[in-house]
């Protein structure tokens, strides 16, 4: 079963590396809109279609890559006094009744957007380059689709939990800096002497 969970971990983890060069396209995009716009009063058509589609693809797949780093947000003032044990049963629980629903809805309807988009070639309305957009929604269900993966592991990880009182290690990728200046204290902000 472990083996398993670090499979689909390794799985999200790289997808959200991959994914995460958007952000570097982004900003290339943005800073060269800027300077013609602005600069040599040149503005293109194609540029805020492309900035809207790359932060589009990474939000959407980013997600698999929070759910396996345990960065996603939550609500945690109570749940974080309580028994690794029990922490796993509410876990298990609201992946059950929450997660995986709203993760098949998301799949579901997303295959019927993008089935869709494809079978008109669908294009922005709104943009004067008419950027086709059948490709982005092809995201919509891939996400819906990563997430549930990750969700079946992060269900293991709490079974494995909920059995041994203990939260099975993560694969780790990068670190907060907060975690970093908490692990090897006041120390690390000072450096070397």
């Amino acid at each position: 079963m472990i083996r398993t969970i670090h499979a689909i971990e390794s799985l999200s983890i790289w997808v959200g590396r991959a994914f995460g060069w958007c952000i570097l396209i982004l900003t290339l995009s943005v800073s060269y809109e800027v300077f013609v716009r602005y600069v040599l009063n040149a503005p293109t058509v194609w540029a805020f279609d492309m900035m809207v589609q790359m932060y589009g693809a990474l939000f959407l797949m980013a997600g698999p890559y929070a759910l396996a780093q345990d960065t996603h947000v939550r609500a945690d003032v109570v749940y974080r006094l309580l028994p690794v044990r029990w922490q796993a049963r509410i876990d298990f629980t609201l992946y059950l009744l929450f997660f995986f629903p709203g993760m098949l809805a998301l799949f579901w309807f997303g295959w019927e957007i993008a089935a869709d988009s494809w079978r008109y070639q669908e294009v922005s309305w709104n943009s004067p380059a008419r950027i086709q957009v059948y490709f982005f929604k092809t995201l919509i269900p891939l996400a819906g689709a990563l997430l549930i993966i990750q969700g079946i592991a992060e269900c293991m990880r709490c079974l494995i939990a909920m059995r041994t009182g203990a939260w099975l290690d993560r694969l780790e990728d990068v670190r907060e800096t907060e975690d970093s200046l908490m692990e090897f204290g006041p120390q690390a902000e000072r450096g070397p002497l």
